[in-house]
């Protein structure tokens, strides 16, 4: 009768388990301030647009190269001396982690694209131990790389719009699904982040098992 019961009671645990699954996040699910106040307000329907960059290799990087992937985003700058370096190492964590899964890319944009050329980004690429066709590194017009951050992955408190004196800085890294939309916010500083992030991805992995 106990054997009975406790099968009984693990087909029922069974049958009412459900899978974790990941927020699907909007702009106005988020501080205001990471928004730009033309998406502050958006509730439904918020996608990663069209973007046109350059990477280490002077390959041109649009969303193309991440049709049917789940990605890792960040905005960083080569010569900076204090986020960008342990966000850039978090980076490679979680490079290494997925180093064997095509599904998981990374892209990192400068938000110093008028001293981070193709050079510059390959020199740092180099030095951080990142691998071509896994992670790119990209710039590009600075305004459009701005705007990426405001409008698109709403990942920025910067209130500029790409000028000579503006700069983004930001320690978030932002998870984003095969349909370009958000799925998560993480501190790219802390350890501890980057462990639930990696969690996350596979949890997110398992929405394209189903």
């Amino acid at each position: 009768m106990f054997i009975l019961s406790a099968i009984i009671i693990s087909l029922i645990y069974n049958a009412l388990k459900v899978d974790p699954k990941l927020p699907i996040y909007q702009p106005d699910m988020v501080n205001k301030e990471l928004a730009d106040t033309s998406v502050q307000y958006v509730r439904k329907f918020h996608k990663i647009g069209n973007f046109n960059l350059i990477n280490q290799n002077g390959d041109s990087i649009t969303p193309k190269d991440f049709e049917n992937k789940i990605y890792v985003a960040d905005f960083f700058f080569t010569t900076c001396m204090s986020i960008c370096i342990p966000m850039t190492e978090n980076m490679r964590v979680i490079q290494d982690k997925f180093i064997k899964d095509d599904e998981i890319k990374l892209l990192s944009h400068t938000v110093t694209p008028e001293i981070d050329d193709v050079k510059q980004l390959r020199k740092h690429a180099d030095k951080m131990g990142l691998v071509d066709g896994k992670w790119h590194m990209v710039t590009g017009d600075k305004k459009h790389i701005y705007d990426l951050a405001r409008k698109h992955y709403v990942a920025s408190k910067t209130d500029g719009d790409g000028g000579p004196y503006d700069l983004v800085h930001t320690e978030n890294f932002v998870l984003v699904d095969k349909e370009k939309r958000i799925r998560g916010f993480y501190d790219g500083t802390k350890d501890d982040e980057i462990e639930k992030l990696i969690k996350d991805i596979g949890i997110l992995k398992l929405e394209y098992q189903e």
